[in-house]
Parts: structure tokens; C-alpha cells; sequence
């Protein structure tokens, strides 16, 4: 079975996710930051396995709580 709609987040989605604002997700895209997105005509979308995998390489344990 391929990948279904609740695989992909939109940047909206992926701004709540993440907890960030969703300017915060244009701002990173247009300096080559953030997550790989996938464009669709006019509509960019993010597979939620390359946001997960994203969100692992920037921890770091120096600054972890």
C-alpha cells in the first residue's frame, strides 16, 4: 500500500507539529532549511518520515533538558 493523505502535512500542518509559526516553515524554505518538502502544482507538502527524520538530526544532546 502506498503512502496515503495522512502521510504528507501540509506547512500549516507541519508549523503545528513542529510548534512553530507557519512564516517561520516560508522563511526556512526559501534558505534551503527545514524538512525536504514536495511541491504539487502550487501546494508544497512534507512526508511526515522526512519530518520526523528532520526533527532527529537537529537534537542535540548538549542542550537537552
Amino acid at each position: 500500500m502506498g503512502p496515503t493523505r495522512k502521510d504528507w502535512l501540509s506547512i500549516p500542518d507541519l508549523a503545528e507539529e513542529i510548534g512553530v509559526p507557519v512564516r517561520t516553515v516560508y522563511a526556512w524554505r526559501t534558505k534551503n532549511y527545514g524538512p525536504p518538502g514536495a511541491t504539487f502544482g502550487k501546494h508544497v507538502r512534507f512526508r511526515r518520515a522526512d519530518v520526523e527524520r528532520w526533527i532527529e538530526a537537529q537534537y542535540d544532546p548538549r542542550h537537552a533538558a
